[in-house]
């Protein structure tokens, strides 16, 4: 039987490297990609749909596969406005939720962040909780969250302070043990594939993983 994934933040970080896997191993047949504007990548398995993310409702017919993995999200660097910020962290993958229900599409794996809370003061992480609570009660089948800490991988824009810090956190990294082993930073790829691997084994319910266990499961 035929698998078709569907990537939404397929040029992000996590994103890109999810989309290498699915192109390039036999566990999916089939790829869509949902982008603003179309990635130089050509493929066999692959189809693109340029939407407009405010407007998702609109593609709705086309929105169909087996499982949906939603890498969308900004920062404040790029989204200074905090509103606009929550439209692309919270509202679309909440209506993609919303659509993979009414598509019968069965599995849904979110990327949301380590210290996601919705009673949380920091705005983030509160964000990142609320949208975690909010997609779970849309009720899906097959609900993955995964929960990184500081994300490592090569960016496309130039970020000097994550480059920092990203140094920081390989000598912090080694001294973090036990309950403190999920704030180790993470590379991107390793995420990308865990959430690859976890999607082939086709489990339901709610499932929450935080970013050592991704690590633990690359």
């Amino acid at each position: 039987m035929a698998n078709k994934a569907i990537i939404a933040g397929a040029s992000g970080l996590i994103g890109s490297s999810l989309l290498d896997l699915l192109l390039n191993n036999p566990g999916y047949d089939a790829v869509l990609v949902l982008v603003r504007k179309e990635l130089p990548i050509k493929n066999s398995k692959l189809t693109q749909l340029i939407v407009d993310f405010d407007k998702i409702e609109d593609y709705n017919k086309s929105i169909t596969g087996d499982v949906i993995f939603c890498c969308l999200g900004s920062t404040k660097k790029k989204t200074p406005d905090l509103s606009e910020y929550r439209k692309i962290d919270h509202d679309y993958p909440l209506k993609l939720a919303q659509i993979a229900l009414n598509n019968g599409i069965k599995q849904y794996h979110l990327v949301s962040s380590i210290g996601a809370d919705p009673a949380s003061s920091n705005f983030y992480t509160k964000m990142k909780g609320e949208t975690e609570n909010d997609i779970i009660k849309v009720g899906l089948t097959s609900l993955h969250i995964y929960r990184p800490s500081a994300l490592m991988g090569d960016r496309k824009e130039s970020r000097p302070l994550e480059s920092i810090s990203v140094a920081v956190m390989k000598i912090i990294n080694p001294l973090l043990f036990g309950s403190f082993k999920k704030y180790r930073s993470i590379a991107a790829s390793t995420v990308a594939s865990t959430m690859y691997k976890q999607s082939l084994k086709k489990e339901d319910g709610v499932i929450i993983y935080p970013s050592d266990q991704i690590q633990q499961l690359s």
